[in-house]
């Protein structure tokens, strides 16, 4: 019979070795969604790079064919049907308007989903993350206390909000307005 240590130090394997594959499951979802969406810009007839992390605040470099006209994608994943995907803080950054954020929403391939793809310009990202973090702390939480800052920066996702959400719903699919800034 094993010893009640011997028990302990297996439990504690087997939690030290789910976490690490619910964080490589998460690494490997983000890695996906990076291709996916480089794969949709190519299958529109752009030149889509995957930077692998060597470009800050850039997961994809996307030109026009005549490499003439260039866009920055910051790529966010979340599973479809979660009503959040984290964007954290660099969210409330300004970047230029040749930057957006597409909020990927990739299946687990045993899902019976569809993929979901946000594409919102960097400056919509940034207004309305400040907004809302700043309802958030101008509202009470719990018995009249003030909320504390935080890191934590979240999107909801359609049809998913709550009152310090806003609306993304108009930029599913909106590849349109990267096409739009890579026109010759």
């Amino acid at each position: 019979r094993p010893q009640r240590w011997q028990v302990q130090n297996q439990q504690q394997r087997s939690e030290v070795l789910r976490r690490a594959l619910m964080a490589a499951d998460k690494t490997f979802r983000g890695n996906a969604s990076q291709f996916f969406v480089a794969g949709e810009l190519c299958r529109r007839g752009y030149y889509a790079v995957v930077t692998l992390g060597n470009a800050a605040n850039t997961d994809i470099l996307c030109s026009n064919v005549a490499g003439t006209k260039f866009v920055h994608i910051q790529v966010k994943t979340y599973l479809p049907g979660n009503k959040t995907c984290s964007v954290g803080q660099k969210a409330e950054k300004e970047y230029q308007d040749n930057f957006f954020w597409v909020l990927g929403g990739i299946p687990d391939p045993s899902q019976d989903a569809e993929f979901e793809f946000y594409v919102i310009p960097a400056a919509v990202m940034s207004r309305e993350t400040k907004a809302m973090h700043q309802r958030w702390l101008d509202t009470p939480g719990k018995d009249g206390q003030p909320h504390k800052d935080t890191t934590v920066r979240t999107t909801f996702i359609p049809p998913a909000s709550n009152q310090y959400s806003w609306d993304i719903s108009p930029y599913r699919n909106a590849w349109h307005l990267i096409e739009e800034k890579l026109a010759d």
